[in-house]
């Protein structure tokens, strides 16, 4: 899991972009083969974040029409500067409240829900607007006090509050993994995420929505699709190598991958 260049070869044209995502697809199609899965239930998001507008509007050339964010003020302004092209923004990092109307501008779907005060939040500035928007709720599996998300234990009661929020539409959940080289640590994570939702299924379905399962980044992502995930959020994989690492987002992390 080295987040090489060598590794993540960057794209600069379209064609770059195809390849990038054809191999990523089949890495998936293979990993959902192995589990016994089928591959067309396992979505691709890519993840756009520090990538320029001008090489994601390749990536979207080259048919990535759903992208990920991490930042809102980031993902806010190239909505702006892609308004022109057909892209639907998805925002998967954690959000303050202050920063609920920008989301409600430009995203489709938020996957980092964790809290009521933000699920207000974006409800109040939802009915404003008239729209509604698909959230999965942010987990946090492997228990390290820097990442957000809820302990795995409280997403049942977290879930049963939500459906006051009438512009917020459930559909599963989403965790980080470990920042690990070791696998069968990082796979735990995505199997922690997999039984909480199927606890969720049993206690009342109807709050989990699909159960969607967002895990899996481009170091990880066939151990994802191996333990269930629905959707895989790669961004190295397809845009390239980032000059900061992803070590980067786990400052407190004491382990690298």
């Amino acid at each position: 899991m080295d987040d090489s260049a060598d590794e993540y070869p960057g794209a600069t044209t379209v064609g770059d972009f195809r390849a990038n995502v054809a191999r990523v697809r089949a890495r998936i199609d293979a990993a959902a083969e192995r589990a016994g899965r089928d591959p067309a239930a396992v979505r691709l998001l890519p993840v756009s974040k520090t990538v320029p507008a001008d090489r994601v509007r390749l990536a979207v050339e080259a048919g990535c029409r759903r992208l990920g964010e991490n930042k809102v003020q980031e993902a806010k302004r190239k909505s702006a500067e892609l308004a022109d092209v057909d892209v639907a923004w998805s925002l998967i990092g954690h959000l303050q409240t202050n920063k609920a109307k920008d989301v409600v501008v430009f995203a489709d779907e938020f996957q980092a829900l964790d809290s009521l005060r933000v699920a207000e939040a974006l409800d109040r500035r939802l009915q404003a607007a008239g729209r509604s928007l698909d959230v999965l709720v942010q987990v946090n599996t492997s228990a390290e006090e820097q990442k957000y998300g809820l302990d795995p234990d409280a997403v049942s009661g977290f879930l049963r509050e939500l459906p006051r929020f009438e512009t917020l539409r459930v559909r599963g959940l989403m965790t980080l993994a470990l920042f690990t080289t070791d696998t069968a640590r990082v796979r735990r994570c995505f199997q922690t995420l997999r039984e909480t939702r199927n606890r969720a299924r049993d206690t009342d379905p109807d709050l989990i929505g699909p159960g969607e399962l967002s895990m899996g980044m481009s170091g990880d992502f066939e151990v994802a699709v191996e333990e269930g995930a629905t959707c895989v959020r790669v961004g190295q994989a397809i845009f390239g190598a980032r000059a900061t690492p992803d070590s980067h987002y786990w400052p407190d992390s004491t382990t690298g991958r």
